[in-house]
């Protein structure tokens, strides 16, 4: 099952031309005249067709990100596009064609994805009437509705209301929901936030149809350690940028066996700025200040050791 999901999360398209392109990104909120920078200068790209989990701990700003790329906010200073959309200079009416459009979002709650009062093949067709399409498109919109609905495994609950459906039967609805008007790229919060792990993992299955079969860019939100671990990509976003990332392939050695092989990155940015990571920093103690030297090939970090006077490759300046 893990070298199925990393093989069907690789791009399916490779082009130099980027889905997602977010450039020294900038969010603040004003409350009560206090100001709180919620993303600080983030930088993201994300190739056209690919799938990949951002991670963070609450308030680390991924969720500020996900609501910007969804055009539901709009970023304070930076560059953000999606698709070709400019995220700053769109007019009112562009960003409403931009949400119906452009991109596709799936809430955590199922209650704010579907009409309650509506079939699960009424709430599909819902976001391709509210497109238009003239007097002929119905049985058009009700043969995308049920090609979705069957694509995800649930053609069978087509005439099935939400109150009649479990939570993971609603998540896969409101995936249809998202892909109603073939957008480029799906976001998704917390997608399997309220599920149990194994229907949770049948809601990331249906990411992963869509990713795979429908050609749309993924990019979810969570804190599931099984979705985060399942994915080519996972970027963690720690106080408003993007701090590190892990990439994955499948290997396979000499006898023909696959493996999954993974690395963990950290970001630069374009003033040479990194965020360690605290495991490494607390496994060493280093904190406030560290000693930097240049080597042949690499960058050498180590703790504060000013107390032990110069050694080869130091300086004495401070």
């Amino acid at each position: 099952m893990r070298r199925q999901a990393l093989a069907a999360a690789e791009p399916r398209v490779r082009s130099a031309d980027a889905a997602i392109v977010c450039d020294r990104l900038v969010r603040i909120f004003s409350t009560a005249g206090v100001e709180v920078q919620a993303l600080q200068g983030l930088e993201l790209s994300v190739a056209r067709g690919d799938l990949v989990a951002l991670v963070g701990a609450s308030g680390s700003g991924k969720s500020t990100l996900l609501n910007i790329l969804a055009g539901l906010d709009v970023p304070t200073a930076g560059r953000a596009s999606v698709d070709g959309y400019d995220l700053l200079e769109m007019s009112a009416k562009d960003r409403l064609r931009y949400r119906r459009e452009a991109v596709g979002f799936v809430w955590q709650q199922t209650a704010r994805n579907l009409m309650p009062f509506l079939t699960a093949a009424q709430n599909v067709v819902l976001p391709m009437r509210l497109r238009g399409g003239g007097r002929r498109a119905g049985a058009r919109h009700a043969r995308r509705a049920a090609d979705l609905l069957e694509a995800l495994g649930i053609g069978d609950l087509a005439d099935r209301r939400p109150d009649g459906l479990s939570g993971g039967q609603q998540q896969r609805v409101a995936i249809a929901v998202a892909m109603a008007n073939d957008p480029a790229v799906l976001l998704a919060d917390e997608p399997t936030g309220e599920l149990d792990s194994e229907t949770g993992e049948a809601v990331f299955e249906a990411f992963r149809t869509v990713n795979r079969e429908l050609g749309a860019t993924v990019v979810i939100v969570t804190h599931d350690p099984m979705v985060a671990g399942e994915v080519r990509r996972t970027v963690a976003i720690r106080d408003g940028r993007t701090s590190s990332e892990v990439l994955r392939r499948t290997v396979t050695d000499e006898d023909g066996t696959e493996s999954v092989s993974e690395r963990e990155y950290v970001m630069l940015d374009r003033t040479g700025r990194v965020q360690l990571p605290h495991k490494f920093l607390e496994a060493l103690g280093m904190e406030h200040r560290v000693a930097v030297d240049l080597a042949a090939d690499r960058i050498e970090v180590r703790p504060d050791d000013v107390d032990a006077g110069p050694g080869p490759g130091r300086s004495t300046a401070g």
